[in-house]
């Protein structure tokens, strides 16, 4: 039996330009050359000793990896992410699906961010046709293209829009792989359906995207440099469209999952970077750390030297490091980003600070160190 489910086609989905936001990318963006927050000596000493270890890393082609949550995005750090990226610092971004969504919305109209509260009791929240239907059709076609989650919405914004193929060539593609290649024929067919059901006309489609300068996403394409997507059902708004697909996702993200666990696998000598996520950078790095030294461990070898800074904005009076893991009746051994974090081997700190301030004040240090 299968039970009742809520028909998408039944909403009333609005244009993104009727909605109201509250982040401006061009007027809140954080320049590269603005002074961080007044921070503690201890940690302007673990963010320098951070840069250190980046060079380091850098020196001997390891992996530095950042992971973030979206308010790294909402909070106008994109100069910041792009400086690190083009100037060769870091190796590999990851975010959540939210931050995917916030860095493709400040692309396509330089703003973002609605007023949750109001818009869920008018029943519109996240309901919006453009960042549905483009967000989606760049994953379909991404899914088909074998392109990860952040890859295929960083190449839309690249390129300003899609390419569409020929219905007939998909369909033949399809039959001809379905043994051989049966994903393949699988995403060959979901992208099938979306064009006879929308209408596409194949070749080019267009989509501009006025803001890209300040794409995260489209500058790490570019560069060739890693951004993986690390969603989870039903999070993004993305989901309330009927565009979306189940299928588009899971390939996309599974791709940026591997790509990750493959970065994490090249983290001894290396950083590791975990801001503001709660839950998505701490779940994904347990599971590539213990497929990396899986196979460490076939060579008769073992990741024990990389280096982790975890930063969010909560206290935290338990010493980790000193004395070891809270019992389960203290409240600091429920703060998933510090638990996981410090079980994971290596040099592992933690510290309070914000996003904006941490990431001004690691790209002062690193701009003071002669480039590796």
């Amino acid at each position: 039996m299968s039970f009742p489910r809520f028909d998408r086609n039944r909403l009333t989905i609005k244009k993104l330009a009727e909605r109201r936001n509250r982040v401006f990318i061009e007027k809140d963006k954080v320049p590269i050359t603005r002074e961080a927050a007044e921070l503690s000596k201890p940690v302007r000493e673990i963010i320098e000793r951070t840069a250190v270890r980046i060079r380091t890393a850098r020196e001997k082609e390891k992996s530095v990896i950042l992971a973030f949550g979206a308010h790294t995005i909402k909070n106008g750090m994109a100069p910041t992410l792009m400086a690190l990226i083009s100037e060769g610092w870091i190796t590999h971004l990851a975010t959540n699906g939210a931050g995917i969504i916030h860095d493709w919305e400040f692309a396509f109209q330089g703003k973002s961010s609605e007023d949750v509260r109001e818009n869920v009791k008018n029943g519109q929240f996240g309901i919006w046709n453009e960042t549905g239907f483009y967000i989606n059709l760049a994953l379909i076609t991404g899914a088909y293209e074998d392109l990860g989650y952040g890859e295929s919405i960083g190449k839309m914004i690249s390129n300003e829009g899609l390419m569409i193929p020929e219905a007939s060539n998909l369909y033949n593609e399809a039959v001809i792989q379905i043994e051989s290649a049966p994903g393949h024929a699988a995403a060959a067919i979901d992208l099938l359906g979306v064009i006879k059901k929308n209408r596409l006309k194949p070749g080019f489609m267009k989509i501009p995207h006025p803001f890209k300068n300040y794409s995260v996403q489209a500058c790490a394409y570019e560069h060739q440099v890693p951004f993986t997507g690390h969603p989870m059902f039903g999070h993004d708004i993305i989901y309330t469209h009927p565009l979306n697909y189940g299928s588009a996702v899971g390939r996309t993200a599974l791709n940026d999952f591997l790509c990750f666990t493959e970065s994490v696998s090249k983290l001894e000598h290396g950083v590791y970077m975990s801001l503001g996520s709660a839950v998505m950078s701490p779940m994904i790095f347990e599971k590539s750390l213990s497929m990396a030294q899986n196979l460490e461990i076939q060579k008769n070898s073992h990741i024990d030297n990389h280096f982790i800074v975890v930063v969010d904005l909560a206290e935290s009076d338990w010493d980790w490091k000193r004395d070891g893991e809270p019992p389960a009746d203290n409240p600091a051994y429920y703060m998933r980003y510090c638990k996981t974090f410090f079980r994971m081997g290596g040099e592992a700190h933690y510290l309070t600070a914000d996003n904006r301030d941490f990431l001004l004040e690691l790209y002062r240090n690193l701009s003071q160190i002669s480039s590796f």
